[in-house]
């Protein structure tokens, strides 16, 4: 597994408590680095990525370094590149010359007071239960080894921080995703024009049809918690480009931040499918999160079913649900031995209409699970 992070790191550790810190970047907050996470029992071992990959690095996924033209020196190519190289082969292994059927690729960005173990843990768990290949952003969501009052206030500071990070996350995605479309586009032209010369309507159907099966993976985005507090201080912040177009679904699980006005910044976000909102009346964390800062803290969105008045988002409420009970993270555990929540989950994580065939409660603008 893959991670990408604005934490302070440590290239030279391989235990992955001591290979990342508890707070930002020291070369600033806006700082990203790759690492490739693997298991060891109960563990998880790291190798922190080189900003810039080795030649060998390079050689083993096929990166030509580019030339500048103007001094015939080769130009650098970061680890995002070697990166997506990497989960391109494992979401579509044929048009990366394997085999096999892949998967749709999901960008998870946590919420309050995660280190990057339990990241990595909650990854592993998404990806078993929704066959998905996960990317999980971590901003430095631990507190500052602080409980409580203070850790929440201090997890919101980081979170605010944060938000130039996962920008730059989505940006280089974005340019990642068109990188691999226009590639694919080049192949698919050429064929066509080898085989329909002088048929245009062939053409086009041979067009449509190979590019699809060139590129049939989804990107959805899953923000939990108070990750969702991250993507709405983006969305209303002056570095946020509103023309990002990366995802096919985007789902806020449990959002810690306002219900109050939160269709300012819900309708800000691009996406070809649907943006859902996840709400639990009796999500323990949510209730807890309120209560920490008093009357300071207003209704959450993730437990608030009133004032549902986004123009594009899908509200679907897990209330009462059979298994989902007072938690916050119903996507995973004991809530998924309720069938009807682990089949939502699945299809909006895999990019499809998750709401086909619940119930609507029109009085509210939302959906039921059952």
């Amino acid at each position: 597994m893959y991670i990408v992070t604005n934490r302070e790191v440590d290239e030279t550790q391989h235990d992955v408590a001591k290979a990342f810190g508890a707070v930002p970047n020291p070369r600033g907050p806006n700082e990203l680095r790759f690492a490739e996470a693997w298991r060891e029992g109960k563990r998880w071992k790291v190798d922190i990525l080189p900003d810039q990959p080795t030649p060998a690095m390079l050689a083993e996924v096929g990166i030509v370094p580019p030339v500048d033209p103007a001094t015939g020196q080769p130009l650098p190519v970061y680890a995002s590149s070697y990166v997506a190289r990497k989960l391109h082969a494992r979401i579509n292994p044929k048009a990366a010359g394997g085999r096999g059927k892949g998967c749709n690729l999901l960008f998870f960005v946590h919420g309050y007071n995660n280190n990057v173990q339990a990241v990595l843990d909650r990854a592993e768990q998404l990806q078993a239960n929704y066959g998905v290949e996960v990317l999980p952003f971590s901003w430095p969501a631990n507190g500052g080894g602080a409980k409580g009052v203070v850790s929440y206030k201090s997890d919101k500071r980081d979170a605010l921080a944060s938000t130039g990070a996962l920008d730059r996350c989505l940006a280089r995605l974005e340019e990642i995703l068109l990188g691999i479309h226009a590639e694919h586009v080049r192949q698919v032209e050429a064929e066509a024009n080898r085989r329909f010369p002088d048929d245009a309507e062939r053409w086009d159907r041979f067009f449509s049809a190979q590019a699809h099966k060139r590129c049939p993976f989804t990107v959805n985005m899953m923000l939990h918690s108070m990750g969702n507090y991250v993507f709405k201080h983006l969305l209303k912040s002056s570095v946020y480009r509103g023309d990002h177009l990366v995802f096919d679904n985007v789902v806020l699980v449990a959002a810690d931040t306002n219900n109050e006005a939160h269709a300012g910044w819900v309708d800000r976000i691009q996406c070809r499918g649907r943006v859902y909102v996840t709400l639990n009346e009796r999500d323990a964390a949510l209730q807890a999160s309120r209560m920490k800062l008093g009357e300071q803290q207003k209704a959450r969105l993730g437990h608030y079913p009133h004032y549902l008045d986004s123009r594009q988002a899908v509200y679907v409420d897990f209330t009462e649900q059979p298994w989902v009970g007072d938690s916050h993270a119903y996507f995973e555990d004991k809530p998924l031995k309720n069938p009807r929540v682990k089949a939502f989950f699945h299809a909006a994580l895999n990019g499809t209409f998750a709401e086909t065939g619940l119930p609507f409660d029109i009085a509210r603008n939302m959906y039921r699970i059952g």
